[in-house]
C-alpha cells in the first residue's frame, strides 16, 4: 500500500526501504503541523527524491512515524511530483524513553492500540484518505513493558492487516526478544523487519534471525559506512541469508525546529558507493537485485503471516 494507493508488489522495483522525509524531535506533547511549512518542505526535499528517482529508485518506505512528523498528505505530494511511489506507516515509537510517545499510551491495552493502527488501515489516516503501507514501532535495548505493549499491539494488528512490522531496534537481544513475542501471537518471524540491524556486533546473531524468517535491515549507509555495509552483505551472502536482507539510508529528514531544516542527507550512497562497491568485490546483477528489489519487494508486501 502506498500513499497513492495499493500497487502490485513486483512494482515497487528498486526499493530504498528506510528513509526519512521529515522529522520532528520536539516530542510527542508539541509536536503539530503548525511548527513547519509544508510548502518549505516540500521545496526542500523534492530535488532530493527526483535525484535518486533518476538513479533507478522507484519507490521509498518513509519511515517518520506518527508523533515524530509523520504527514501524509505531504508525501502524497512529494510522491505525485517526483514519481517516486512512497509508503507510509501506522504505529508508534517508543525508543528513547517514550518521549515520542502521547500519554494515552501508557494507558491503552495492546488490544486498544492494536484497533488505533487496524483503524488507520481501514479508513485512512487523520482523515486524509491516505493508508498505511506498514506498522512502524520502536523499542529501547532492554524491552520495557511498554515496548513489549507496542510489539504485542503490533503483532495483533499484523494479524488483522497483513502489514509488516518495521521495528527501531538495534541489539539483537531485543530483537530475539519481539520475535519471541510476536511469536506467542501467532505472528511469523518473515512479519518482523529488524531495523538498524548493523549496530549488532554479533554477525552469527544476525544470520540466525534471518534464517528463522525475519528480516534483517542495515540502514545508516553513508559515505563513512559503506566499508561496514560491503562486509555486513559480504557476511549474509557466505551466510546464504542474502535472500532475507535489507540495505538503506536512515537519511533524509528535514528536521523541524532547525533553519531550513538542517542539512540534508541524501538518499544516493547506494547507488553512488556502495553498489559499485558491491558489483568490485564480485555481486552479480541477480544478487543485487535480490538485496535492492526482491526483497524489499517481499518484505513490503501485504500478506498475513500467521504461524
Amino acid at each position: 500500500m502506498t500513499v497513492s494507493g495499493e500497487r502490485p508488489a513486483e512494482s515497487l522495483g528498486l526499493v530504498l526501504p528506510h528513509e526519512h522525509v521529515m522529522v520532528d524531535f520536539v516530542g510527542a506533547d508539541k509536536v503539530a503541523r503548525d511548527r513547519y511549512d509544508a510548502d518549505e518542505v516540500f521545496e526542500a526535499v523534492l530535488p532530493h527524491l527526483l535525484r535518486v528517482r533518476r538513479l533507478g529508485c522507484r519507490t521509498l518506505v518513509e519511515c517518520t512515524p506518527a508523533y515524530l512528523g509523520r504527514d501524509p498528505l505531504l508525501l502524497k505530494r512529494l510522491s505525485k511530483a517526483s514519481g517516486l511511489l512512497i509508503l507510509t506507516n501506522t504505529g508508534f515509537y517508543g525508543a528513547a524513553g517514550d518521549k515520542f510517545l502521547p500519554r494515552f499510551v501508557l494507558d491503552e491495552t495492546a488490544e486498544k492500540l492494536a484497533d488505533r493502527w487496524a483503524a488507520e488501515w481501514k479508513s485512512g489516516i487523520e482523515g486524509t484518505g491516505v493508508r498505511p503501507g506498514f506498522i512502524k514501532i520502536g523499542v529501547d535495548p532492554e524491552l520495557s513493558d511498554v515496548d513489549r505493549k507496542l510489539v504485542k499491539a503490533a503483532g495483533l494488528a499484523h494479524l488483522r492487516t497483513g502489514l509488516t512490522i518495521a521495528s527501531h531496534t538495534g541489539p539483537g537481544r531485543a530483537a530475539e526478544a519481539q520475535i519471541k513475542v510476536l511469536g506467542e501471537l501467532g505472528v511469523q518471524p518473515s512479519a518482523f523487519v529488524w531495523v538498524h540491524a548493523q549496530s549488532e556486533a554479533d554477525t552469527d546473531l544476525q544470520t540466525r534471525l534471518a534464517k528463522l524468517g525475519a528480516w534483517v535491515e542495515f540502514d545508516g549507509l553513508s559515505p563513512n559506512s559503506v566499508d561496514q555495509h560491503v562486509r555486513l552483505v559480504q557476511g549474509m551472502q557466505k551466510a546464504g541469508c542474502l535472500d532475507q536482507t535489507l540495505v538503506s539510508h536512515d537519511a533524509g529528514w528535514y528536521n523541524v525546529g532547525e533553519k531550513g531544516g538542517g542539512k540534508f542527507r541524501p538518499f544516493d550512497v547506494l547507488f553512488a558507493e556502495f553498489l559499485p562497491a558491491l558489483r568490485k568485490l564480485g555481486l552479480d546483477d541477480k544478487a543485487i537485485r535480490q538485496i535492492t528489489e526482491t526483497n524489499p519487494q517481499r518484505a513490503f508486501a501485504r500478506s498475513v503471516r500467521a504461524i
